[in-house]
């Protein structure tokens, strides 16, 4: 970042703290969508229905991405939003104060970064990292400006995982031993496509960001750049960090396990893909263990879950007296030797997941308590290090001890998979 950019920073850091000392409870936060894709729109649309928020800014690399973003904002809130293709001009923007980022998962962290370094709240869609190194600097940052980090695993404002949650804490199947997280989520072959040039209106540049530079391919842009290990983390960092997040909250551990080994592979097709379509995961907590599971490829149902559609995501939790297996559509209690249903309750269909935690990040925003959230970055940065954990296990091949105190595994080539090499000036720093 240069000196000017730096200096920016420091002036919109400070503007941006004396907004939220005066900012009343009536007051309309001002947002800047980062990344205006599918899930981007998503955010619109949510923010676009809060009273207290306002659609005030739209970023994206690709203009069209961004004429469409625009004209949506206008045709719902009726008023024409700022356009951006680099998120840095954005955050220059006095008049910004919090940030939503759905950006691919590569510039999560630095887009977070860089807005909270200049006095902006923010909303980072899931995963909260690319690597572990990343949601450890991230939260430090939260911590030293003082900004509030709300990371998009909704199911922390969900009411009927909430109810699911409170009640595991009481007891309902005894003590818990086992989360099985299950994301069967069908995914079809992306084939192959060949490099080519750059479509016109599309920075690339700014797109590929921390990641390797390489020449354009639409297999690498638009949703498919979740399958190489440059931008995404595969299907256990995309729908499966929701789950790995149910299963550590019902779990009720804070901490990062002991050991971990995951093996699969990318099984079926002859494509582009680089991640696995197939992996289970093991997680070590002493008292209890987490498995994780991810299949692209043709399923049923498990557990007590349900298929919906070809999908089968939620989680299983198994306790000395029962069973509890949740996802989106509600949960069920299974009791005694003989398994009975004992509990059977439904999602509660109202305001959206994504609306209820875009509420909860703006209530922290004028309460300035970081524990007033649902998902605070420091409970993001978590799951999502277990979901980098299972992805370094599978590419070593191995089994891989980890000490939570230090933050390293007992194995140098995966203590090099904690980060990256960035690409400049696209660089998390050591120092935030």
């Amino acid at each position: 970042m240069s000196a000017a950019t730096t200096r920016r920073h420091i002036l919109t850091a400070s503007a941006a703290g004396a907004f939220s000392k005066i900012m009343g409870a009536n007051e309309r936060v001002n947002v800047a969508i980062v990344g205006v894709g599918g899930r981007g729109t998503n955010h619109l649309t949510e923010y676009c229905k809060l009273p207290n928020a306002k659609v005030a800014a739209v970023v994206d690399v690709d203009q069209s991405a961004q004429e469409r973003a625009s004209a949506l904002v206008e045709k719902l809130s009726g008023h024409k939003p700022k356009t951006y293709y680099d998120m840095r001009q954005a955050y220059g923007d006095k008049d910004i104060d919090a940030v939503s980022i759905a950006t691919p998962n590569h510039w999560h962290v630095l887009a977070a970064l860089w807005a909270v370094q200049a006095g902006k709240d923010v909303y980072v869609e899931k995963p909260v990292s690319h690597n572990i190194f990343e949601g450890r600097q991230l939260t430090a940052a939260a911590r030293k400006y003082n900004r509030m980090i709300q990371v998009g695993q909704q199911s922390r404002s969900t009411p009927h995982k909430m109810r699911a949650m409170e009640l595991l804490r009481q007891g309902v199947i005894g003590k818990v031993y086992l989360a099985k997280g299950l994301c069967y989520k069908r995914r079809k072959s992306i084939g192959h496509k060949p490099d080519e040039p750059t479509p016109a209106g599309v920075n690339w540049d700014l797109f590929l960001g921390p990641a390797p530079m390489r020449p354009f391919n639409a297999n690498r842009f638009k949703y498919n750049w979740h399958w190489f290990w440059d931008t995404g983390n595969g299907d256990i960092g995309n729908q499966g960090v929701h789950e790995m997040d149910v299963a550590l909250w019902g779990l009720g551990k804070t901490t990062s396990p002991k050991s971990v080994t995951c093996t699969g592979g990318k099984f079926a097709y002859d494509d582009d893909q680089e991640t696995a379509n197939t992996q289970l995961a093991s997680f070590d907590f002493g008292d209890a263990q987490l498995v994780f599971e991810v299949r692209g490829l043709l399923t049923l149902d498990e557990g007590g879950l349900k298929r919906r559609g070809n999908n089968t995501v939620g989680d299983i939790f198994y306790g000395t007296e029962g069973v509890l297996a949740i996802d989106g559509s509600g949960f069920q209690v299974f009791k005694g030797e003989n398994m009975e249903l004992a509990m059977d309750e439904k999602a509660v269909r109202g305001e959206s997941e994504t609306g209820a935690h875009m509420t909860n990040l703006i209530h922290a925003i004028k309460s300035r308590n970081h524990q007033d959230l649902h998902c605070d970055v420091e409970t993001g940065a978590l799951s999502a290090s277990l979901c980098h954990m299972a992805n370094i296990s599978y590419r070593l091949g191995r089994k891989l001890n980890y000490d939570a105190a230090t933050g390293r595994f007992n194995d140098a080539e995966a203590n090099k998979m904690i980060t990256r090499n960035y690409r400049a000036p696209y660089i998390v720093p050591e120092k935030v």
